[in-house]
């Protein structure tokens, strides 16, 4: 961070697109304040738990009282798993019961004020990454295995998601990067977008399916729920998405995170971005490999740039 200098402690610094937190979560312990904004909502309950909690929690004997709980026969149960009544297999029986009973026990703690919210959230990502672990993909959620794979076979352990405690209280939103960016302001804005056609929604649903323990009907062989569309993932809107943001950008630093295989040429964000400041930037080669490591499939390697487009914004 040579751009903004090495002291960090009194900066408001933004990650606008922060999926499970990962950039937030460093940069916590270093800076005055992180804004963290995701508009799925499995990454809000994990950025809410990882960057919006910053007192530490007892939830020790909650953790425990999950993880003894009996499976029941619920709406993941049901509709996602093995011996379920759609036939789907992202997750074993026992474990599709394990995260129904989990789940609902949550609820009720917080329905009836038995848990704060900081638990609450705590709880609700903890089940998430640990399902996440036992889940029966290559990846993704866009499709499930025909087999339950061995680290599907598994045995879900509700294991708790840390988080870093800090001495000051951080913003996290579940919003449209679009329409939050008007509303915040600070000094370093961090920007992931999505590069390519894959919307997060449908590749992720079942974690927001998870997450939220709503109600609907599951469309299709992957049991699809409405998800978000969003305009970085379409050709025809991204460019004019972008533009709206750095010019509706209230930070003086702004760091982009993007690809060669991008939906934007390298030429079109720097287009964008210098017209509004100095600009600059900054790229890696790295080799990317496909598929899944755990399934002994071969992989074919593909070199990819990463790109860091830097923007220190006109006043």
């Amino acid at each position: 961070m040579d751009t903004v200098g090495k002291d960090l402690s009194g900066l408001i610094f933004c990650d606008l697109f922060a999926g499970t937190g990962v950039v937030g979560r460093n940069f916590k312990p270093l800076v005055k304040q992180v804004v963290a904004n995701d508009v799925e909502y499995y990454s809000y309950i994990l950025i809410r738990n990882y960057i919006g909690n910053y007192k530490v929690l007892n939830s020790e004997k909650q953790l425990e009282i999950l993880n003894n709980l009996k499976g029941v026969e619920g709406f993941i149960f049901q509709n996602y798993c093995e011996n379920g009544e759609e036939g789907r297999l992202y997750f074993s029986s026992e474990n599709g019961k394990k995260i129904d009973a989990i789940r609902q026990q949550i609820e009720t703690w917080n329905r009836k004020g038995e848990i704060t919210k900081d638990a609450y959230y705590f709880l609700i990502a903890s089940l998430l990454e640990s399902a996440d672990k036992v889940a029966n993909t290559a990846s993704v959620y866009g499709a499930y295995l025909k087999k339950l794979k061995k680290t599907a076979q598994k045995s879900l352990v509700l294991k708790p998601a840390e988080f870093t405690p800090t001495k000051k209280s951080h913003h996290v939103y579940n919003e449209d990067s679009n329409v939050l960016i008007k509303k915040i302001k600070g000094d370093i804005l961090y920007l992931d977008p999505p590069y390519n056609a894959r919307q997060y929604g449908s590749n992720y649903h079942l974690l927001n399916t998870i997450a939220k323990y709503d109600t609907f009907l599951p469309k299709g062989k992957t049991g699809l729920r409405n998800y978000y569309k969003s305009s970085y993932c379409k050709k025809n809107e991204v460019k004019k998405s972008f533009e709206e943001l750095i010019k509706n950008a209230n930070f003086k630093h702004i760091f982009m995170s993007y690809n060669n295989e991008g939906l934007m040429s390298e030429n079109e964000v720097r287009t964008i971005m210098s017209t509004y400041g100095k600009y600059s930037l900054k790229t890696t080669n790295y080799q990317r490999f496909k598929a899944d490591k755990t399934e002994n499939r071969k992989h074919k390697a593909t070199s990819t740039v990463e790109y860091l487009h830097i923007l220190e914004k006109h006043e």
